[in-house]
């Protein structure tokens, strides 16, 4: 059964490193518009990561114009997904930050963790 299930599971997309809540990132998502495909960059904070198997995806949080907030969740294993660049990691302690929706300005700032 196990080779069953195996056989139909996603790959995993490699061009995905390892995420955390708080890492600001970049996402480049292939965009079919007609006949044609390009690459667009969608580069925010990650609210929550939902590990689940075949399910799991995370969520990108960030401010358009004007301080509307733009959310986006990813499937991890998403062929579509091009590339994910983790621009920085940054220390939370908690594992959804949902609360960063209702701050804005200084407020919604976290703090860079620190690579050794």
């Amino acid at each position: 059964m196990d080779d069953i299930l195996r056989s139909v599971e996603a790959p995993v997309n490699e061009n995905i490193p390892d995420l955390g809540p708080g890492d600001v990132v970049s996402v480049h998502v292939r965009i079919k518009e007609g006949d044609r495909e390009r690459i667009q960059e969608f580069k925010g904070t990650v609210l929550r990561v939902s590990r689940g198997g075949q399910n799991s995806s995370f969520t990108v949080r960030r401010v358009a114009s004007n301080g509307i907030g733009v959310e986006r969740t990813f499937l991890l294993r998403s062929p579509l997904v091009d590339k994910v660049v983790v621009e920085r990691h940054s220390h939370v302690r908690r594992a959804k930050l949902y609360y960063l929706r209702e701050r804005t300005g200084k407020k919604a700032r976290l703090k860079q963790k620190i690579q050794n």
